[in-house]
């Protein structure tokens, strides 16, 4: 198998990427994207440890539960979870985060790129509920760059059409694929 080691060696492969393209990143959050993220249900947060290890983890609500302070900010609250603070953990050693918006039925996708900080204070909880909750925290991204991204992958992949939707059957519960996951894990002698 050949691999691509260099960037002019994967820049060959391509055209070079239309002017429009290149425009689209911009620093701060504009009418269009505040509109997007203020009526997305779903994101996917990507942050990385002190270590270089990626992580990305999908955070949901209501619309409006990702909150716009101002051109370069937004708010979420933190949704009890696993406990196990992945995410939390990474934001303490590596604030880069990467966040990409999606709302159901649209095609179109916000890619966000920012530093996040971790805060409690009792104003910006009361500010940021989880549905009717007042969060243990709530995560601020401070927007370094943003932009809308191509439609094809989803469109590809026609994620929001019904007749793409699959069955469960094929897959157990996910507390049976855990159960099994650990029993596998210690038949292997992992750590």
């Amino acid at each position: 198998m050949t691999q691509i080691t260099t960037l002019e060696q994967l820049r060959a492969l391509y055209s070079t990427p239309h002017p429009l393209a290149v425009a689209k990143e911009i620093q701060h959050i504009d009418q269009h994207s505040r509109t997007f993220i203020e009526n997305s249900r779903l994101f996917l947060l990507a942050s990385t440890n002190q270590d270089g290890s990626l992580d990305v983890s999908p955070r949901g609500g209501e619309a409006g539960f990702v909150q716009v302070l101002d051109d370069k900010t937004l708010v979420f609250p933190d949704s009890p979870g696993n406990n196990r603070l992945d995410t939390l953990t990474n934001l303490i050693t590596n604030p880069k985060v990467g966040l990409l918006f999606m709302v159901s039925g649209i095609e179109d996708v916000v890619r966000v790129k920012g530093m996040a900080s971790i805060h409690i204070d009792d104003e910006i909880r009361d500010f940021c509920l989880d549905g009717k909750t007042k969060p243990k925290l709530v995560i601020k991204v401070t927007v370094d760059s943003l932009f809308f991204h191509c439609p094809k992958a989803l469109m590809k992949s026609k994620i929001w059409r019904s007749e793409s939707y699959i069955n469960r059957d094929f897959l157990p519960s996910l507390g049976k694929i855990i159960q099994d996951q650990k029993a596998e894990k210690e038949q292997r002698g992992d750590d």
